[in-house]
This record gives structure tokens, C-alpha cells and sequence, in this order.
């Protein structure tokens, strides 16, 4: 039969004479020191006034402030809008002279009134407690100097960093031998630091509420304010915490709170630290008048419209090397290392991103479509921000839908899902690939409906070769059939689809996939980025039907709007860590990926020839007459697609169901009804919206000197210089190519298209259409 545990108070000769023997040692070896409170001299026996306290170690324990646990902190590219805050333990470390004369006098007088007189351990605290325990049998007395409960709280952290639940178990218990041992450092500590340095790190470490660590985590948590400015009515609320954090926490229970601090201005009265008539004034105040209490939720669940921003930034921290070696040690220093972290988003981008999509489709929409959007600057790789029509939610039970932790707007190791097949959105990289081949833009190609599969066999520069089957890749335009002859430029006009397929039979599938990779591509699906999985590197792909995330294609976009530089998305641009010190954040490596005059001259294509009055994505025109570049895409019926710049920002919008294929034939969206729905009808808004919203608040002046064509990539080339295609391989009679336009007039060729010829009839198995 068990035996119930002995009686801690219960008064045994051992103890007694334990206690007796600690009281009389410490009684000697303390002594007792004379000192003023707080005087100048404490504050020169070192640095600490003006810096964090120096390494200490006391009988193998770390007692460096810098150590403990802290608060690490998000913010936007402003430099001081806080998106979100992480820490394991809700801390900010500050220096002493940092905090007010009012609060360190209000800690003393509540924990310690002889903290400048004794050495460590308060001797007669200690024999009272004594007493009053274990001759008396009253209520059990600590009698723990402030020295004592630092040490106590360095020794509970201790262990829970070196994840000990033995050492946690012995920093917690209520015994003798804990109590010896505190006494023991305490004194060592004493001998090798000051009073200041003490004090500073008791005020940086005791809990001051429910997830509230540290003197200036408490000011801010409930008055909003910072501990240099904490009165005496306020500085007597969190002191007074600290003796039960769970109940005296005034957003706990503010009746109890209220009575504690009334308690510890009393303290301070009778110390002579403040006046009765200033005692009397502050208790006269209710405490529900004084507080101020702010949010401490942490993480992105508490970013608001910033969070699927926020949770990017932990998804690159998570993935990058430069933050640790492993997954665990990056999460660590994330939620411990105090990191102060400087990202990209700038907020109006991300609010008129986000208001741009729920505007589109709000969350509620019984259609469940999502609207996920990205933005870039041009030339350096941030990210701005993301648009999507759902509200963040990681917890448990969010249970995805409206609510969900999934970022549609970035690749699936970034927290994102599968992607979005991008329709026409893809054909400005076949124009860049095109040109890179040394071809113009304005060449007549022959079209057909349908193309030998073995006809896009190609190798790569490296020799590898890839091979596609001896069937017929059966293809379209949106209306059906082909145009015959058509230029590349025509092709990217009226967005058809055969004329990318005659390009990629002339200059190779390889070619237009290794350009899209040079301009920032890659697959979303975690085990299919590379653009040569063997999933999406089809003849297909010239169309659109590989599956990216709107980020991507936004990058895509921005390779064109600087003038062929490719830079990595970033959503970082420095760390520091608590000690003030800079962590290696991933760089954006930007780096000329295309010829500047290509790009350009795609930027001509895109403004004069799709976005101009009577082009195919002319309703994305922005306002005031900003010279616009921009793409609309379709994927079959279920994904709207508008990708464009300007050339301080580019953007990205896609429009579908991430989890699955859905139609949009016959849908109600936003209350609007179509039998046919476009990217033009419904992404190109949401694309045009955000970007006058953000280009308007952000004052972003405009820009009308980008897109100038280089001539050599306008001129007309003859018919006979061409390889076109056979009439097999149209499956009707071909027709006679358009004469060019003179090589004296190129840009009025790429101004004016020539009218389409009539339409062939399809091919006899339809595929699967993309405009």
C-alpha cells in the first residue's frame, strides 16, 4: 500500500537544524552592505546602464540577459509597422536606464525592501519565514530575496531550454535543498555583480502575466506604453503581479489586481519612495481607467490582412539555411532569438491587394471561387504583397474554405497549393524565346490544327534529349480552328493558340522552357518545380497548361518590366538578432536573365498590340493614361487568368478553385451571371483595381518612356526563309501567306496587325482550350 507523501511543514529535527545551519552561514558569509538606493555610483559600477549585462556564470548557470528568450518581431518594409510578433516567451530585453525610477522602486518595495542592504539573502527574511512556517505551522512564508527569485527564474529557464524536465522539476519544488541552492548562487552572485545588474535582470525575466515576460512586455501589454514611462499607479499594478501571475494579472481579474496594487503603493509610501498625498492620488484612480490593454496574440493567426504575407516570411525562414541548419533550430531562433526582421510587403500594396480580391469575389460568394494575387517590384525581387479572397486561419480547426492557412498565391513548399494552369499568360515568354532565337516578331508562320508530337523533339544545351511520341498534338484557337498565316506578334494580339505551337516547332520546346526558367519559371507542385518535370514539359506547355502559383507568374512579369533582370523573389531584406547583430538573409540574386532590347520590345508587343484600343486585354488599361503592359489567359472554362506591369510594379491575378477543377460555364459570381466566362471579365478587373489603387496610394508616378522596340525584332521576313509546315500536318489546304509589311515601316506592322483570315475548320478531337 502507498504511503501518502510526508508533510513539507511538518518539523523534523533535520530540518530544523538544516535551516538553522543555512540561516547562520548566510548570516556570515552575507554580511551586510550599506548602499543608497539607486545611487549614481550603482549605476557606475558598469556598463549596464547603457548596455545589456556582459556574460555571467555562476556555478555552471548562464545568467546573461541577452540569453533569455525574446520576442522576435515582423515588420513592413516602413520599417516600423509591426505585421506580427513570435516568441516562446512574450519578452522584450531593454537595459536598466531604460526602465522608470518609479518601476525599479515599485519592484523593491513589493519583492524586497532590503535588496540593497543584504548580500544575497535576506537573513531576517529568511528566519521569519522560518518562524512563521515551521514554528508557528502558519502559512507558508518564502522569504526568497529578489537576488534568490532571479536565480530561481535563470534556473526554471534554464531547463526549459535544455528541454530538462528533471532540472525544470527541481527549479519548482518546494524543498529545502532548492532553497539552499538559490541561497548559495545568490551570494556568489552578489560578490561578482552589482545591484544594478541584478535588478536589470530580475525586470527582464520574472513573468508579469499570462504570456507576458519581462518589465517592457508588461508596460506595453497593459498600459501601451514603454517601461521609461510607467508612472506610479502603473509600475505598482505590474510589480504586484509577479507574486501570482495567473490571478493578479489585471486582464485576468481586475478587482484583485486593483487590491495589489493598492497594496504595493503602500509599500512604496512606506519606503519613502513616493509621497502619501501621490500614494493617495494614484489608488484613488480606478484601474480599469488606467489600462490600455493591447492585443498578445502571437504569430500570423494575429497579422489580420497581413498574415498569408506573414506566414510567406516564416515559410522562408523555415526553408533558408542562412536561419539555422535544421528546420527545429530555424523555429527556435524564430520564437527565442529576438530577431527583429525587416520584410518587403509594403502595407498599401497588401491592402489594396487584399481589397482588390475580396472586392472580386468576397469570401462569401456562394460561388467558392478563389482570387489569389501577387505584386513585385521590378528589378529586385520583393514581393509587395498578396491578395486573396479568404480569411487567415491556422488553427485546427479552420477546417479550410473561407478560412485557411494556404497561400494560393505562392509555390506549395511556400505554404501554397498545386497552382494555376496560366492560359495566354504564357505567351509572352514564347515571344521572349522567339526573339532569342534571333527572330522577328512579324514573321508570317504557317498554322494548323494539329502537329506531329515527335516535331517538338529538341535537346538542351547541356545534351540532354527529350522526345514526345509519334501521335498528333491536336490544337485551337478559343473560337476554334486556326488562323493561317499569322505572325508571332498576330498570335499574341488575338492570343491564338496554334501560332505558339507553329514558334515552338522553329525554335524548339527547349528553347521556350529554358527561357522560361531564365525569366523566373518553375512549376509549383513541391516534387514537380522543375520546368522539365516530366507533368508539365508538353507541347502543351506554349499554351499554358503547366500549373504555377501567381507569384511566379508575377516574377515572370517583372523579368519584363526591368528590362530582363531576373531576381529571386524575396520577402526579406535584414535581420538583426537581440544582441543587435545581422543575420545573412536569402538575396534576391538579380542578375541580366534576357537581352534588355527583348525585353522591351515584348513590352512594345504587350502595350501596342494587347492592351491598345482593340486589343485583346485592352480592358485592362490603367487610369490616367499610364502606359499599361498586360496579358489575359483562360484555361479551358475553369481558370481566369491577367498577368502585367508598369515598370515600378508588376502583378498577377488567377481566378479558379485551388482545391480542384471547377466550371465557370453558367456561374453566378459576385452576383453577375454569364453562360462564357473570360480572364478579361473577372481577373482583369481584380488585376486593374489593385493596381490603380496601390499605384494611387503609393503615389508611384508614371512611367511612358518604357517599351521601346528594337527594330531588328519588327522586320518582316519572307515566306520562302521560313520552314513552314506541310499541308498534312495543317489537314486542309494552306493558305497564301500575307505579303509583309515594308521593312521601311516595321513599327506600324507591329501597330497595325493585319485582319485575321478566315478560321479552318478544327481538328476532329478537340483539345482542351486556352485563350
Amino acid at each position: 500500500m502507498d504511503t501518502m507523501p510526508e508533510n513539507k511543514k511538518s518539523m523534523t529535527v533535520h530540518r530544523f537544524l538544516t535551516l538553522l545551519l543555512a540561516y547562520l552561514i548566510f548570516c556570515v558569509a552575507g554580511g551586510v552592505v550599506v548602499s543608497g538606493f539607486l545611487l549614481p555610483g550603482v549605476y557606475g559600477v558598469n556598463a549596464v546602464a547603457n548596455n545589456m549585462m556582459p556574460n555571467l556564470s555562476v556555478d555552471n548557470v548562464d545568467f546573461n540577459v541577452n540569453d533569455l528568450p525574446q520576442q522576435s518581431r515582423l515588420y513592413a518594409s516602413d520599417g516600423h509597422t509591426v505585421i506580427a510578433t513570435f516568441y516562446a516567451q512574450n519578452r522584450i530585453v531593454v537595459p536598466l536606464n531604460e526602465v522608470s525610477d518609479t518601476m525599479q522602486k515599485a519592484v523593491v518595495a513589493r519583492e524586497d525592501r532590503r535588496f540593497f542592504e543584504h548580500s544575497g539573502v535576506d537573513t531576517q527574511g529568511v528566519l521569519r519565514a522560518f518562524i512563521q512556517t515551521y514554528v508557528k505551522q502558519g502559512d507558508t512564508q518564502g522569504g526568497s530575496s529578489l537576488t534568490q527569485q532571479y536565480v530561481k527564474n535563470v534556473l526554471m529557464n534554464q531547463a526549459e531550454e535544455d528541454n530538462d524536465p528533471i532540472a525544470e522539476y527541481h527549479a519548482r519544488e518546494e524543498t529545502i535543498a532548492r532553497k539552499m541552492r538559490e541561497m548559495l548562487i545568490a551570494v556568489q552572485m552578489e560578490k561578482k555583480y552589482s545591484k544594478a545588474e541584478i535588478l536589470q535582470g530580475y525586470l527582464n525575466i520574472a513573468q508579469f502575466g499570462t504570456n507576458t515576460y519581462g518589465v517592457e512586455t508588461a508596460a506595453k501589454r497593459y498600459f501601451n506604453k514603454a517601461a521609461k514611462d510607467l508612472d506610479a499607479g502603473e509600475a505598482a499594478t505590474i510589480a504586484a503581479v509577479t507574486k501570482n501571475p495567473a490571478k493578479f494579472d489585471p486582464t485576468v481579474d481586475m478587482q484583485a489586481s486593483q487590491e495589489q496594487r493598492n497594496i504595493v503603493l503602500d509599500l512604496m509610501e512606506q519606503e519613502g519612495y513616493i509621497s502619501a498625498a501621490d500614494r493617495d492620488k494614484a489608488k484613488a484612480k480606478p484601474l480599469e481607467q488606467m489600462l490600455h490593454v493591447q492585443n498578445v496574440d502571437a504569430g500570423c493567426q494575429a497579422a489580420g490582412d497581413a498574415a498569408f504575407f506573414c506566414d510567406y516570411v516564416t515559410k522562408q525562414i523555415m526553408n533558408s539555411k542562412e536561419f539555422g541548419k535544421t528546420q527545429e533550430a530555424r523555429n527556435k531562433l524564430l520564437k527565442e532569438g529576438g530577431l527583429d526582421i525587416y520584410t518587403t510587403m509594403d502595407v498599401n500594396a497588401n491592402t489594396a491587394a487584399m481589397d482588390a480580391a475580396r472586392a472580386t469575389i468576397p469570401v462569401d460568394d456562394p460561388s467558392g471561387f478563389e482570387v489569389a494575387m501577387a505584386a513585385i517590384k521590378p528589378g529586385t525581387g520583393e514581393v509587395l504583397g498578396f491578395g486573396l479572397n479568404r480569411i487567415y486561419d491556422a488553427t485546427e480547426n479552420s477546417g479550410g474554405g473561407t478560412r485557411t492557412a494556404m497561400n494560393f498565391a505562392v509555390d506549395q513548399v511556400d505554404g501554397g497549393g498545386y497552382g494555376f494552369p496560366e492560359g495566354s499568360t504564357w505567351k509572352p515568354i514564347n515571344m521572349v524565346a522567339w526573339m532569342k532565337n534571333g527572330k522577328s516578331i512579324n514573321q508570317p508562320l504557317r498554322t494548323t490544327t494539329s502537329y506531329p508530337k515527335s516535331s517538338f523533339n529538341c535537346k538542351t544545351a547541356s545534351g540532354q534529349e527529350y522526345g514526345f511520341g509519334g501521335d498528333n498534338w491536336a490544337v485551337s484557337n478559343s473560337g476554334g480552328g486556326t488562323v493561317n498565316p499569322e505572325t508571332p506578334l498576330q498570335g499574341l494580339v488575338r492570343s491564338h493558340n496554334t501560332t505558339q505551337a507553329s514558334m515552338a516547332q522553329q525554335i524548339g520546346l527547349c528553347s521556350i522552357a529554358d527561357t522560361a526558367a531564365e525569366m523566373g519559371y518553375h512549376n509549383s507542385p513541391r516534387d514537380q518545380m522543375d520546368v522539365y518535370s516530366e507533368s508539365s514539359f508538353q507541347p502543351s506547355m506554349t499554351i499554358g497548361s503547366s500549373n504555377s502559383s501567381p507569384l511566379t507568374m508575377a516574377n515572370v512579369y517583372a523579368t519584363i518590366a526591368a528590362k530582363g533582370v531576373e531576381c529571386s523573389p524575396i520577402a526579406i531584406k535584414k535581420v538583426t538578432d537581440k544582441r543587435n547583430k545581422q543575420i545573412q538573409v536569402p538575396s534576391a540574386n538579380c542578375h541580366q536573365a534576357i537581352d534588355p532590347k527583348i525585353a522591351e520590345t515584348t513590352a512594345y508587343a504587350l502595350n501596342q498590340g494587347v492592351v491598345q484600343p482593340g486589343g485583346e486585354a485592352s480592358t485592362t488599361q490603367l487610369d490616367g493614361g499610364r502606359k499599361t503592359f498586360a496579358k489575359t489567359g483562360t484555361h479551358e472554362d475553369k481558370y481566369m487568368l491577367t498577368g502585367g506591369f508598369v515598370p515600378q510594379v508588376a502583378a498577377y491575378v488567377a481566378v479558379g478553385n485551388a482545391e480542384g477543377q471547377v466550371s465557370f460555364t453558367g456561374k453566378t459570381i459576385n452576383g453577375v451571371s454569364r453562360g462564357s466566362w473570360y480572364g478579361m471579365y473577372i481577373a482583369t478587373p481584380a488585376w486593374k483595381k489593385f493596381m490603380n489603387d496601390y499605384l494611387a496610394a503609393a503615389g508611384i508616378p508614371a512611367d511612358n518612356n518604357y517599351g521601346t522596340p528594337e527594330p531588328k525584332y519588327l522586320g518582316a521576313v519572307q515566306a520562302t526563309q521560313q520552314q513552314p509546315a506541310t499541308p498534312q500536318q495543317q489537314g486542309a489546304q494552306p493558305q497564301t501567306p500575307a505579303q509583309p509589311q515594308a521593312q521601311t515601316q516595321p513599327q506600324q506592322s507591329a501597330t497595325q496587325p493585319q485582319p485575321a483570315a478566315q478560321p479552318q475548320p478544327a481538328a476532329p478531337a478537340a483539345p482542351a482550350q486556352h485563350e
